[in-house]
């Protein structure tokens, strides 16, 4: 596999072959400060030079890029989109401080995640000046599956989308407590989007449970998830309101509110 993630025929397994194609091109011109041939960025997508013209040719028509005398480059429509994007958010400036009110409300291990595929990724934390406790590291990454917040995550996309999760990451077991079957991934997922908190019964790691809940931005889409983390054996299900509070004022940190 390279590093964008194809085979040697510009492909992935599970996606569109052609749109796939066109983004290992796409990717492959952004390493390049320069117009770069067409032989070249063939060759770093395992493409024939016939099928990489004709995927650079339509996306010309599009501009997404631009044809130069000396070869190809990202045109104008991508520059026009990525000046659209909006920045990530300043997670410590605008969560910390309402992580460490709930760390202090309830003593325990309070996370703040965002999703990157099929896992999340921990982007902030607060963790209580207590022996026993749950430590989770900024950076550390976790399957969807076994996560309270990926739970929610998978839910809110729908049986379809599920399927496809189940199948191409295997519901890989972190623990003997991990979901394994799709059809009971699929009912605690649609439950958990439904009431909008999930939990982790030990299955990311024994001793752990975990209660998770989404944080949206203002058009109402998931752009992180907040957690609770301790001892399986201190969880309490009553926490579920002061998280959900906690939510909302990251939204309304997050949003300007």
């Amino acid at each position: 596999m390279s590093e964008s993630g194809m085979n040697e025929s510009g492909e992935r397994a599970g996606g569109i072959q052609v749109i796939d194609r066109a983004v290992c091109l796409m990717q492959a011109l952004a390493r390049y400060p320069h117009p770069v041939t067409l032989k070249v960025v063939a060759a770093e997508c395992g493409l024939h030079p016939s099928t990489a013209h004709r995927i650079l040719a339509a996306l010309a028509d599009h501009h997404w890029v631009d044809k130069h005398p000396d070869g190809y480059a990202l045109g104008s429509a991508m520059v026009r989109l990525a000046a659209r994007a909006r920045p990530a958010p300043r997670w410590r400036e605008i969560a910390l401080p309402v992580l460490d009110a709930l760390r202090d409300e309830l003593g325990e291990s309070v996370n703040l995640t965002v999703r990157e595929g099929d896992e999340v990724v921990y982007v902030e934390r607060s963790v209580p000046n207590r022996m026993m406790r749950v430590e989770q590291v900024i950076g550390t990454r976790a399957p969807l599956h076994v996560t309270s917040v990926g739970k929610i995550l998978l839910g809110a996309e729908g049986v379809p989308a599920m399927t496809r999760y189940a199948e191409r990451t295997g519901l890989l077991a972190m623990t003997a407590n991990t979901i394994r079957n799709t059809d009971t991934l699929i009912k605690t997922c649609l439950e958990a989007a439904q009431t909008g908190v999930a939990f982790d019964n030990e299955e990311a790691e024994v001793g752990v449970g975990c209660i998770g809940v989404l944080v949206r931005d203002m058009d109402g889409v998931p752009v992180a998830g907040l957690s609770i983390s301790c001892p399986i054996e201190r969880r309490q299900e009553a926490w579920v309101a002061s998280l959900k509070a906690a939510a909302k004022q990251i939204e309304a940190r997050l949003n300007g509110v």
